[in-house]
C-alpha cells in the first residue's frame, strides 16, 4: 500500500483524524507533528466530521476518532469515502466489530473465551466465575462491567439488556484474574515491525457505572515482552486480513492467563500508541509513514 509520492509536491501533507472532543489530538499523538515535520512532512488535526477535501492530503491517518463507537455505520461510511486512508477503510470495517475475534479464533490464534448475546436473546449468568459485559463496538471500556454472577447477577443482566434494548451485541468474557498482578500487555507494530510495548493496570473493578469521558483512565507504564507473548503477536499478525506490513499500526492486546497469553483485543482503527512511553517511538511511526507515502 503505497500513495503519492511526497518527492511530487513541496511537502507531504498529512491529516492526522481525530474527533471533535479532542480537535487537537490527545496529547500523546500531539508528538506525531514535530516528528513528521523533520521528515519534510506536514501534518495537521483534523476532525473526522469536518467539512474536509480529503484529498487534498496524500495521506490521512486515523488517530483519535474515539466518538465512533455510537455511529459506526457513519464512520465506516466516512472511512470509505476517504481516498489514501490510513488504516485501509476494510481493514477499519472489520476491525471495528469485535466479532473479528471469531477469524481470529478460526486461525488458531488463542483469545479470550466469549458468547455473544444478541438482541432479543435470553440471557442469565452461570457459573461463580467472575464476568465481564461489554458491547461488541465500543472503545475505551466504555460500556463495559465486571460482575460476580452470585451476587451482582441482577446488575449484569440489566447491563445486558440495557445494550441489548439499544440495539447492541452483547459480548461475555470470563474475567481473568491474572490482570490484577500482571497486568495487560499492549504490543505495537509500525509497518509489521515491533516498535515497543506497554503494560496497563487493571481497569475494571466492578460493575459499569457510566463514564463521562471518551474512554476510562489508564494506568500505563513501558513493558518489556515476555517471548512468549511476541511469539503470539507474531501469530496475530500472520492471522490478519491483510499483510501486517501493509498496515501502518497494529496494536495487539493481551492477558494472562492460566494457559498463557491470550488475545483480548486487536487494535487497527485509532489505537492508543503511547509514544511517551517508548522514546524514539515517534520517529519509528514517522518513518512508517513516509515509507507509506513512497
Amino acid at each position: 500500500m503505497t500513495f503519492v509520492s511526497a518527492a511530487t509536491r513541496a511537502a507531504a501533507r498529512v491529516a492526522l483524524v481525530t474527533c471533535a472532543d479532542l480537535p487537537d489530538l490527545d496529547e500523546d499523538d500531539r508528538a506525531l507533528i514535530p516528528a513528521l515535520a523533520a521528515r519534510g512532512i506536514t501534518a495537521e488535526p483534523v476532525v473526522w466530521t469536518a467539512e474536509a477535501d480529503w484529498a487534498a492530503y496524500d495521506l490521512a491517518v486515523v488517530r483519535n476518532t474515539w466518538d465512533y463507537a455510537r455511529r459506526r455505520d457513519e464512520f465506516v461510511a466516512w472511512s470509505a469515502a476517504v481516498p489514501r486512508l490510513a488504516n485501509p477503510a476494510a481493514v477499519i470495517e472489520w476491525n471495528t466489530d469485535k466479532r473479528y475475534l471469531l477469524d481470529l479464533s478460526t486461525a488458531g490464534v488463542p483469545i479470550v473465551p466469549t458468547a455473544w448475546v444478541h438482541p432479543g436473546d435470553e440471557w442469565r449468568p452461570e457459573g461463580e466465575r467472575e464476568i465481564v459485559v461489554k458491547p461488541a463496538i465500543s472503545v475505551g471500556s466504555i460500556d463495559t462491567g465486571r460482575y460476580d454472577p452470585v451476587t451482582q447477577a441482577g446488575l449484569a443482566v440489566a447491563h445486558v439488556r440495557r445494550l441489548q434494548d439499544a440495539g447492541r451485541l452483547v459480548m461475555i468474557q470470563p474475567y481473568l484474574g491474572e490482570v490484577d498482578t500482571a497486568g495487560e500487555t499492549s504490543l505495537l507494530y509500525f509497518a509489521g515491525v515491533f516498535s515497543h510495548a506497554i503494560r496497563k493496570g487493571a481497569i475494571l473493578t466492578g460493575p459499569y457505572v457510566g463514564v463521562d469521558a471518551l474512554y476510562q483512565n489508564e494506568n500505563i507504564s513501558p513493558r518489556v515482552p515476555s517471548a512468549e507473548e511476541l511469539a503470539l503477536g507474531t501469530r496475530v499478525l500472520e492471522a490478519l486480513p491483510v499483510p501486517a506490513g501493509e498496515l501502518l499500526y497494529t496494536r495487539v492486546d493481551l492477558l494472562p492467563s492460566p494457559d498463557g497469553p491470550v488475545v483480548i483485543e486487536v487494535e487497527l482503527t485509532e489505537p492508543s500508541l503511547f509514544f511517551a512511553q517508548a522514546p524514539g517511538s515517534a520517529d519509528r511511526f514517522a518513518a512508517a509513514v513516509e515509507r507509506l507515502l513512497g
